[in-house]
């Protein structure tokens, strides 16, 4: 498999920031837009919780532990980082009470409020995050980094909207986990076979990394922005897909921000664009590159069905202040499965 292609900066333009981040916990603070609050009634509870340091895992791990419950029964609607103070949503399975959850002492957890509700939290039931992420140890002054970031963020808002880069999180803490996946459907996987949750996070970190590699494609080659032909466009309103027929029209559409260019998160499911197309082409391009093709992903269908995912997501909320010397603070929100440290990549011009 090749190497993976270099992620450019969309604000190459505008001089970086330098810096570190998640020096320690509260420097990384992180709270989730929710879908829904509680009821008021229902066999669940519905909890908000403030973990500091800790994975949701863990978080959920020591919540088991203390109610006595499995924790497969506990739900969350996304992962949130260990290094960092997060504010989340949690569900309870019954006969857990609210009175129960309200009067829990759990290290590292707070509980914010908790309420009965009607059904188990799952993934993916949140509108997005907001992050407040400080950076410090700046390669220029508080003041100058401060504007430098501004710039960036600005230059993120303008549509299509910002990269929506997989993060580094999604590749495993050795950053091999797409290799990995790569060995699996190529036949070459050496060493214990993978039991299914291991397979579907390779596969999935294969598809990710093939996603990314299509996006800094676009961006390489000044196609960001615009719609060609065959793209497979997403309404931002309701979530449809469909392919594109008249570029200049869509492309108009883009600018307003009613509809995104989606790329490929390849798999026997997923909405290709139309044989002969210029999006076609592309998207073959990243396959060939990595040695694969459509038929590669058709013997995990049922890990890998595919799907399309947007190759920008709007950033909102911006905000940057001075916290010390050579550190500021910058805040905003990103709508779910959207990465946070892309974001500070950009302003910092370093790796995520």
């Amino acid at each position: 498999m090749n190497a993976p292609i270099l992620l450019p900066f969309l604000s190459s333009g505008i001089p970086p920031t330098g810096g570190l981040v998640k020096q320690s916990p509260a420097d990384f603070r992180v709270e989730e837009l929710p879908a829904y609050i509680a009821q008021g009634s229902g066999d669940h509870v519905l909890a908000v919780i403030r973990k500091t340091g800790i994975s949701t895992f863990e978080a959920v791990r020591r919540l088991s532990s203390a109610l006595n419950i499995k924790p497969a029964d506990i739900g969350t609607a996304g992962l949130k980082d260990a290094q960092a103070i997060t504010i989340q949503q949690i569900s309870l399975p019954p006969p857990i009470t609210v009175a129960a959850v309200t009067a829990l002492t759990v290290d590292g957890i707070e509980i914010l409020s908790a309420g009965r509700h009607g059904n188990k939290l799952r993934t993916g039931h949140l509108r997005g995050n907001r992050f407040v992420i400080c950076i410090r140890n700046t390669l220029v002054d508080e003041e100058t980094a401060a504007v430098h970031a501004s710039s960036v963020l600005t230059a993120l808002q303008q549509m299509p909207g910002t990269p929506n880069w997989f993060g580094n999180q999604r590749f495993g803490k050795d950053g091999n986990n797409a290799q990995r996946g790569h060995e699996l459907v190529t036949g070459k996987f050496t060493g214990k076979k993978p039991n299914g949750r291991v397979k579907r996070l390779l596969l999935s970190s294969l598809q990710s990394k093939l996603f990314n590699d299509y996006l800094a494609r676009r961006i390489n080659d000044h196609l960001y922005a615009e719609v060609i032909e065959g793209d497979v466009l997403k309404k931002t309103d309701t979530g449809g897909v469909f392919v594109t027929e008249a570029t200049q029209i869509e492309a108009s559409r883009m600018a307003r921000g009613e509809v995104v260019v989606t790329g490929p998160m390849f798999g026997p499911k997923m909405t290709r664009p139309p044989g002969q197309t210029a999006a076609q082409a592309r998207e073959n391009a990243v396959l060939d590159a990595a040695g694969l093709n459509d038929a590669t992903f058709s013997h995990f269908a049922k890990l890998t069905p595919g799907t399309r995912r947007p190759l920008a997501v709007q950033l909102g909320e911006t905000h940057v202040q001075v916290v010390d010397k050579h550190a500021i603070e910058v805040s905003f929100t990103l709508p779910r499965g959207s990465y946070a440290t892309c974001v500070i990549r950009e302003i910092t011009k370093l790796a995520a």
